[in-house]
């Protein structure tokens, strides 16, 4: 397991793409969303609640999901979020976007930082 200050650290946009992804296959309550966020980056990544819940009610907040009230695994009372059609187009734009991000990151750590001197 890794410690602590060897933990990824996401930003906010990162951090809206990841908990839309965990949306799609139906949905989960914000504990849910963090284990699956966990387990899916081998513990790479992970959540804080003082984090997770701000970006959970900016996003409901501009319809990217939905929630409603439920009974957790443990039979305890939580709030459950899903994708709305406002969230699935937002997760296809934000997807698009990191992977030219991803794609241009790459083209400069494939670059020789030696071509194009003078």
């Amino acid at each position: 397991m890794a410690k602590q200050s060897e933990k990824a650290e996401l930003l906010q946009g990162t951090l809206d793409m990841l908990i839309l992804k965990s949306l799609q296959g139906g949905p989960r309550h914000g504990y849910s969303i963090a284990q699956w966020i966990g387990v899916t980056t081998n513990d790479a990544l992970r959540v804080e609640e003082g984090s997770l819940y701000p970006a959970l009610h900016r996003m409901e907040k501009r319809g990217w999901i939905g929630a409603s009230w439920g009974q957790s695994e443990s039979n305890r009372r939580a709030k459950f979020y899903e994708l709305t059609r406002t969230g699935k187009s937002q997760l296809g734009e934000q997807v698009n976007m990191w992977g030219r991000l991803v794609s241009a990151i790459s083209l400069v750590l494939d670059a020789d930082p030696a071509e194009g001197q003078s």
